[in-house]
């Protein structure tokens, strides 16, 4: 497996609340990966040579969320055969909502997976990117089944207030 198999992306540091829950997840399963601000609208150049280098880099997925404008996450999957995961990224005005809309709307050919808005969202890319991982890797998919084997028993452990 290449050293950084995955690529954690965002438009500016801002987006970091949200992104380093994705970072979080792929550092508890020890995933290799990279965490860097590639604007779309204030360093297109480097987000386009990001994007065209992924795939000769060995990256197998790219994580990228999408604040404000929201363009990223179909900028880069317009530019690279690596998987693309959409987070959609909270903003102060439409609450990530409008960073959703953007993501989910991308024309037929330019595929971008999507997930929820914020830092469960973030988590849960990567944990897709875990999965798509551990397609290749027995260790990898042994630390996955483990861990939705604790979720599953945390979930069981759950009691509930007296009515």
């Amino acid at each position: 497996m290449n050293p950084i198999p995955v690529g954690v992306v965002m438009g500016s540091s801002s987006d970091w609340d949200t992104m380093q829950h994705a970072v979080q997840i792929l550092s508890q399963f020890g995933v290799a990966h990279e965490a860097r601000v590639v604007s779309a609208h204030r360093m297109p150049d480097d987000m386009f040579a990001y994007a065209e280098a992924a795939a000769a880099r060995g990256l197998k997925a790219i994580i990228a969320g999408a604040g404000g404008a929201a363009h990223l996450p179909g900028m880069l999957a317009a530019k690279t055969v690596v998987p693309v995961l959409g987070v959609p990224v909270a903003s102060k005005h439409l609450s990530g909502v409008d960073s959703l809309h953007s993501i989910v709307q991308m024309p037929k050919g330019v595929p971008v997976a999507t997930f929820a808005i914020g830092p469960a969202g973030a988590a849960n890319a990567a944990l897709f990117a875990v999965a798509m991982l551990a397609n290749h890797d027995e260790a990898l998919r042994a630390k996955l089944q483990a861990f939705r084997a604790e979720q599953t028993e945390a979930a069981r452990a759950m009691t509930l207030p007296p009515a």
